[in-house]
Parts: structure tokens; C-alpha cells; sequence
């Protein structure tokens, strides 16, 4: 039987103040290392080690070290998501371990978070494009990863790459298979399936989440991707996560 913890208990007598601020700051700072934003990222983590300094009841520097370990567990898998390379994904949280478990001290924190987030950024912006010969395609894809929980558009994605719309949506089905538009809600159901499994929040928060225009919609093409819908998904662990793949390059 698990033991009763005062510390874990008191959330529910509005111990942890500004919980919410702090895992919306916490999608921006993955956010951020994703898209290789280095500065913003060093922002929104500072918050993120005062917020767990404050309540975590631990000295500072262990505070901090548990923290990295898990930040670096979270890029992992934002790694192994994008780039679908689950073995080098695992080789980067292992490094990461060693480089907290070896270079970390109380004496060079800050320093050694900046040659971490350094080493997360180099990591990810090496990681292998998508397999296609089209550059403009691997990049859109690449964009459409870093943009998941916004309302992407055809047109929002065309501005950015100075093309037009009708070239755009043509070179992308071209080279993927599928439309423009399948792609980025392709994309959104993959990503939905961790929250699904991974937190307590409702449906309709996760759909929100990833600009679903309702519930019924996001149900509908979670489960024309996904097989089942995602009250069935959460619910049966045994079940793997759908993964688009795509066409194999000619030789």
C-alpha cells in the first residue's frame, strides 16, 4: 500500500501556486530547444528552476540536477518523435546523464546549463532531415513539428517559405503522398497520442491543445489515423502509437 506523503498532498491545498504558468512555461521551453531557440529557451528556464527551487524542499543544486535529468529525458523523446531514430535518441539521453552525472557542480551551474542546452540544440539540429529529395519539403515538415500547438495554415506555411500556395500544396502531396493539410492534422494526432497517454487531461483540453476545431473532429481523424479513438487509445496500454511514414527514396 503506497504511503500517504504530505508534500505530494499538499497541491490539493493550493501548496503549488502557479502550477499552470509553470508546464505552459515548460511547453515553451521545449518549444524553444525544438526550434533551436537558444535565448528564449535560457529565459523560460530560469523560471522554471526558481519555480522548483521554491517548493521541491531540496538544496539548489540538487534541485537543479534532477531537473536537467529530466529535461533531458523530455528532449529525447521530442527527439526520437521528429526524427523516428529511437536508438539515437536513447544514445542522447545517455550522454546527457553522463554529462550532468560528470561535469555538474555547484560551482558551474549556470554555465553547465548553457553547454547542455548547447549540446541539445547541436544534437537536434543535426538529427536526419525526413527522407525526401525535395529541401523545401523536408523543411515545411521540420516547421509543421515546431508549430504543432499553433493553428497552422496553408497559407501561414507558404508566407514563410516565400511560395505560393497552389506550388506549395502540389511539391508537398508530390513528395509525401498526402496533402499539405492531412500532413499537419497527421502530425497533430501523432503528437495528441503522448498527452493522451502520459496525463490525466480531459479530451477536449487536448484537442484544444493542438487547434482540433472540436472534439467530434479530433476523435474522428484520431481514429481514422490511429485505429481506435482516444478514449480507447488511453485506456488500452497494450496498443502502439501510430507513426506516418514516409515513401521510401528511389535509389
Amino acid at each position: 500500500m503506497l504511503v500517504r506523503n504530505q508534500e505530494y498532498e499538499g497541491e490539493s491545498n493550493g501548496r503549488y501556486k502557479g502550477i499552470e504558468t509553470y508546464y505552459i512555461t515548460e511547453r515553451k521551453l521545449l518549444t524553444h530547444i525544438l526550434c533551436l531557440e537558444k535565448e528564449q529557451a535560457r529565459k523560460e528556464i530560469k523560471f522554471l528552476f526558481e519555480y522548483k527551487i521554491r517548493y521541491a524542499g531540496m538544496r539548489p543544486f540538487e534541485t537543479i540536477k534532477y531537473y536537467l535529468i529530466s529535461l533531458s529525458s523530455m528532449v529525447a523523446r521530442q527527439l526520437e518523435r521528429t526524427s523516428h531514430m529511437p536508438a539515437k535518441a536513447f544514445a542522447f539521453n545517455n550522454a546527457c546523464m553522463v554529462l550532468i552525472e560528470t561535469k555538474l557542480n555547484e560551482e558551474n551551474t549556470f554555465e553547465f546549463v548553457d553547454e547542455l542546452l548547447e549540446f541539445y540544440m547541436y544534437t537536434l539540429k543535426n538529427k536526419d532531415l525526413p527522407p525526401l529529395s525535395n529541401q523545401i519539403v523536408n523543411n515545411v515538415i521540420l516547421y509543421i513539428s515546431c508549430h504543432l500547438e499553433s493553428p497552422i495554415t496553408v497559407e501561414e506555411i507558404a508566407k514563410e517559405f516565400n511560395i505560393s500556395t497552389s506550388h506549395l500544396s502540389r511539391v508537398f502531396r508530390e513528395h509525401t503522398g498526402v496533402t499539405l493539410v492531412e500532413y499537419i492534422n497527421i502530425r497533430k494526432v501523432e503528437e495528441s497520442q503522448y498527452a493522451l497517454r502520459f496525463t490525466n487531461r480531459k479530451i477536449s483540453d487536448i484537442s484544444d491543445q493542438y487547434h482540433f476545431c472540436n472534439q467530434s473532429y479530433f476523435t474522428r481523424l484520431f481514429k481514422k489515423y490511429a485505429g481506435q479513438t482516444p478514449r480507447e487509445f488511453r485506456s488500452n496500454l497494450s496498443v502502439s502509437y501510430f507513426h506516418f511514414s514516409f515513401p521510401v527514396k528511389e535509389s
